[in-house]
């Protein structure tokens, strides 16, 4: 009996030694005693090695999603927090630290907005006289004809260092990333990086957005903060996306074998016929029925099995499929309900459907979605990501998501509880006011009438 018990903890110690994290579907190996950098090492249960026992039964991903990878970029990593509960941190107790003073910062700007001008200039010059860092730009920002005519800020402009999207790969270049505007900022910021992610500092000067905390005013030591490590974070779940085309003859041309946004360069398998392109998605990722005119079928598969066929007859007809940060974008504008960024799930939601049993739903974050046109339908499908690259989808093709082990941090105010519920209160009390204007804009027009009637 003692001999059967070693036997079975030698081969139970050999198959976790070996054991590939199916969660993040291969991207990383782990085993006992050898951890790897920035990740804790405890592994929630559901995530280690099936007993001998249950091998039958053993699910091929974990329910609670890939251990997400807590290294942002070269420098900066989650201080990991000893009084942890069943092995999962508390979100409100993630705080931001780096392994090397941050060097180099990347300056993201909204594009054609006078108003930001003075706030990027000031904040360029205190982070490189006063903090000396080396200051990322995209190259058209500095193309901004009010910047090229500013004399005063042109000894500030020649320190810059620059890059052009879509050539230039920075992603091993930025310690961590300042946001200036409203929440498209930071959804390009997660586009240019399709690997590892730098800590996100959001600043909110456009219009009104869940994904950017800072006030401008007091910049000066908020960015000081976290510089210093002083700060707050929490981690926004990104999709990972697999899309699977087939070639139908036609040569697809691959420039310097790098494509847009990082994204990994297509990779073309002769024996197969296909093409697959692989994008991280921080929002939603959009399948539509495009310019068409016939309904839209698309059959969504939940781990291998059909769970239903979207079918809709409007124009913006199709599903969403987005992240707890993507439900207070398109998929609240379709009736979906908002999930606060710290709970691991993947939220489906049709667009205008056809059926009224079809309803939003919740699935864990683990799971492995499979979108692809129904045999019957007599159209092709679009499909964008983060409302960029937008694609056809023809029959045969195949889109395949789920969650991503790279996380966007996002830097917070206060923690991340906190900051979530202030900006859900801000967005509810600002459609009240706009509600409330409207309706004395109104009742002021009535007046008016009556007053012009009655003279």
């Amino acid at each position: 009996m003692e001999q059967e018990k070693v036997n079975e903890s030698k081969e139970l110690s050999a198959d976790a030694a070996s054991y590939r994290c199916s969660a993040c579907h291969g991207d990383e190996d782990w085993g006992l005693g050898h951890p790897i950098r920035g990740r804790a090492k405890s592994r929630s249960l559901s995530a280690s090695p099936a007993l001998a026992s249950t091998r039958e039964f053993r699910r091929t991903r974990s329910l609670h999603g890939p251990c997400p990878v807590t290294t942002f970029g070269p420098k900066a990593c989650v201080l990991q927090n000893p009084q942890t509960i069943m092995h999962i941190q508390d979100p409100a107790s993630q705080r931001l630290t780096w392994n090397k003073p941050p060097k180099s910062v990347l300056v993201i700007k909204k594009i054609r907005d006078a108003s930001l001008l003075q706030p990027f200039k000031e904040l360029c010059v205190h982070l490189m006289e006063e903090n000396n860092m080396v200051v990322y730009v995209e190259k058209k920002v500095l193309e901004d004809p009010a910047i090229v005519n500013d004399d005063r800020f042109g000894p500030v402009k020649r320190r810059f260092c620059t890059f052009r999207e879509d050539y230039d790969d920075i992603s091993n270049q930025i310690d961590f990333i300042i946001c200036l505007g409203g929440d498209g900022t930071l959804l390009y910021a997660s586009s240019l990086f399709q690997g590892s992610v730098p800590p996100v500092m959001a600043f909110h000067l456009g219009s009104l957005g869940f994904l950017t905390p800072f006030g401008f005013e007091s910049f000066q030591s908020q960015v000081s903060q976290v510089i210093q490590g002083n700060a707050a974070v929490v981690l926004r779940s990104r999709l990972k996306v697999r899309v699977v085309k087939e070639l139908r003859g036609k040569k697809v041309a691959i420039p310097n074998g790098i494509s847009e946004n990082g994204v990994l360069a297509a990779a073309l398998d002769a024996e197969v016929g296909k093409q697959v392109m692989q994008y991280q998605v921080l929002n939603e990722v959009v399948i539509d029925r495009g310019p068409s005119s016939y309904l839209s079928n698309v059959d969504v598969y939940l781990d291998g099995h059909l769970i239903t066929t979207v079918q809709g007859d409007a124009c913006p007809s199709g599903v969403i499929v987005s992240t707890p940060t993507g439900s207070t974008a398109y998929a609240a504008a379709a009736g979906a309900s908002m999930i606060h960024p710290n709970v691991p799930a993947i939220m489906i939601t049709p667009i205008c459907p056809h059926s009224l049993s079809f309803r939003p739903i919740v699935v864990p974050a683990g799971v492995e979605l499979k979108i692809m046109l129904s045999p019957e339908a007599r159209n092709t499908a679009w499909v964008s990501f983060d409302g960029r690259k937008r694609q056809e989808i023809r029959h045969g093709d195949s889109i395949s998501i789920t969650t991503s082990c790279y996380p966007l941090p996002s830097i917070c105010v206060r923690d991340p509880v906190s900051d979530w519920f202030e900006s859900l209160a801000q967005c509810l009390h600002w459609n009240v006011r706009k509600k409330q204007a409207h309706f004395t804009e109104d009742e002021d027009g009535e007046e008016d009438g009556e007053q012009g009637a009655g003279s």
